[in-house]
């Protein structure tokens, strides 16, 4: 039996449970059809701008990110958020509008900016205020974000605060999202408080009493490294040279003998006693036919959606005032392309240099898939003249680049939990064959890390066994 572990996929999932393995004093072989390490992760400079391709930064609350960027020695490089500069508006009837400080993503938490707000009307507002006042009933069946938040906050809640947060996050509809996947902390919050508001208050008092005492600083929503999240994939293939393979193709199938898979690649057969599989789902529902046909029927009901991310960097001058906050959302209701665009410069600091200011927008997702398939040129386009009827933007940008993802980010549809539970089980079944990726348990850049990094040590433990 070959003592290499392979590894189908090169983005972070894969490139972590690589890193993990040799740590452990495993080599690798990973198999990848791209021509570049990294998967959506993709940094690249212009004029002196870092501009984001894919991913611009991670949530700081979950670990696995920083564990790793700490083992690379790259923690020095960690930059958070600027979150004292944290205003993000929301399009509501052609005006951009901020979302009321104090909202825990769709959650408020904070009285008079809820009561003054323009973004939701009155009957919400009076909603909103009155949840407070919920008793737990809790629901044993998964339910939508959609649903689970109209029940909270009412049908306006959803249109205007879930559904764009959400968009920008997934690119997906709330109404076909799980709630118990997608904001599981939530579900738990209200199935032990009834109300969400005061959950979400109670859990930021314990917070901030862990912390020190409530004038405590929380450390930043966002982070990332000075250099982009292209350093980290850098130093990851960096630290795994001479240790992991890498091979520039395509995995076509993977069969089973008795004691090991058997992979195969143009012609060829690679074999492997251990086998990880960190591509996207709908691909390793092809792969994984032969071996279990349920397993691959359940990988391939998982939806993705595709997106399109389109910086545009401008000169300053050219700018009567410069962007206030992080950026802003557009709503389905309201949404021609755009989805959400993000200031660089804003969010971040040292991203873009003094005189320049760069626009990072989305497009895509479940509502617009079409949008893939038009030219560059068409696709600026639309962002340009949206910029200019949103944000008024009339200067003329420097520069321009645009980037695809087709079928790249895992949707977690009601019922996704189920479907999860049996899919661990039918791979539990298969050993030495072990799944990474956005697909399953988190979306996140450490979440995929996490998963990749538990399938090195699963197979670390197994050899040692």
């Amino acid at each position: 039996m070959p003592n290499n572990p392979v590894i189908i996929g090169a983005g972070i999932s894969g490139l972590s449970a690589a890193y993990y393995l040799s740590k452990g004093g495993s080599k690798s072989t990973m198999l990848d059809s791209r021509p570049r390490m990294g998967g959506v992760i993709q940094t690249d400079r212009v004029q002196g701008c870092t501009l984001e391709a894919g991913p611009d930064s991670f949530l700081s609350a979950k670990p696995a990110a920083l564990e790793l960027i700490r083992d690379l020695g790259l923690s020095g490089q960690v930059i958070g958020s600027n979150d004292r500069l944290r205003v993000t508006f929301v399009r509501r009837h052609g005006q951009l509008v901020p979302l009321p400080d104090g909202l825990m993503m769709m959650v408020p938490t904070k009285i008079m900016p809820l009561v003054t707000t323009p973004l939701v009307g009155w009957l919400t507002k009076i909603r909103m205020g009155m949840e407070l006042l919920r008793f737990p009933r809790k629901k044993s069946e998964d339910q939508s974000v959609s649903d689970f938040i109209a029940d909270h906050y009412g049908r306006e809640a959803v249109d205007y605060l879930a559904e764009p947060l959400l968009s920008g996050i997934y690119g997906g509809d709330p109404a076909a999202l799980s709630v118990s996947s997608v904001l599981p902390r939530f579900v738990e919050l209200a199935n032990k408080y009834g109300s969400l508001t005061r959950g979400v208050l109670a859990e930021r008092a314990a917070a901030a009493r862990k912390r020190g005492g409530a004038d405590s600083t929380p450390p930043p929503l966002f982070s990332t490294l000075k250099g982009g999240l292209g350093q980290m994939v850098d130093a990851v293939s960096a630290a795994i040279r001479g240790k992991a393979q890498m091979w520039q193709t395509r995995a076509e199938r993977v069969e089973r003998t008795k004691t090991e898979f058997k992979i195969r690649i143009g012609g060829d057969w690679v074999q492997t006693g251990q086998l990880v599989v960190a591509c996207e789902a709908h691909n390793a529902a092809t792969l994984l036919a032969s071996l279990d046909p349920r397993l691959a029927e359940l990988l391939g009901t998982v939806a993705y959606s595709s997106s399109v991310t389109v910086a545009l960097g401008f000169d300053a001058a050219d700018f009567a005032t410069p962007p206030v906050g992080f950026g802003f959302l557009v709503p389905r209701k309201e949404r021609r392309r755009v989805m959400a665009c993000t200031w660089v410069g804003t969010k971040f600091s040292n991203r873009v240099p003094e005189g320049k200011i760069v626009a990072r927008c989305a497009l895509g997702g479940t509502s617009d898939p079409g949008v893939l398939d038009e030219s560059d040129e068409s696709i600026v386009a639309a962002v340009t003249g949206e910029l200019q009827d949103i944000a008024g933007i009339t200067a003329v940008p420097r520069f321009t680049r645009v980037a695809r993802w087709p079928k790249s980010m895992a949707q977690y549809t009601v019922g996704h939990a189920q479907r999860m539970a049996e899919i661990k089980a039918r791979v539990a079944a298969i050993p030495g064959l072990y799944l990474a990726g956005n697909a399953y348990t988190g979306i996140g850049i450490p979440d995929c890390i996490r998963m990749g990094r538990a399938a090195a040590e699963e197979i670390l433990k197994s050899s040692k066994g």
